[in-house]
């Protein structure tokens, strides 16, 4: 029995480094959404830190469409944050299973 739940803390503390270092990964990613064809960009750190908005001046004109255009791009964004996140959290967390509902990072 011992030896099981020396297992268990091992697998334990090598999931939390595998964590910490998704962490650390998510928090250098950078990705860019897009809306209207690429009209309008959002680029989100991994932490949904927005760093940069680009607009076509074509779409200036018409305010209620560009802010529909940048509510897209930046929803573009945090998906594709949010599909990156559950990757890497997906694979630090390989070899231990959770219990059903648990999510990551909690």
């Amino acid at each position: 029995m011992r030896g099981n739940i020396a297992q268990l803390m091992q697998q334990a503390q090598k999931m939390q480094e595998n964590l910490q270092r998704a962490q650390e990964e998510l928090a250098r990613l950078e990705v860019t959404g897009n809306a209207g064809g690429g009209m309008v960009s959002v680029t989100l750190t991994g932490t949904k830190e927005c760093r940069k908005v680009r607009i076509d001046p074509s779409v200036l004109g018409d305010q209620e469409m560009l802010e529909d255009l940048v509510a897209a791009a930046f929803n573009d964004a945090a998906n594709k944050v949010d599909a990156e996140s559950k990757a890497k959290m997906g694979s630090a967390t390989a070899g231990m299973p959770l219990p059903p509902g648990m999510k990551l990072p909690f």
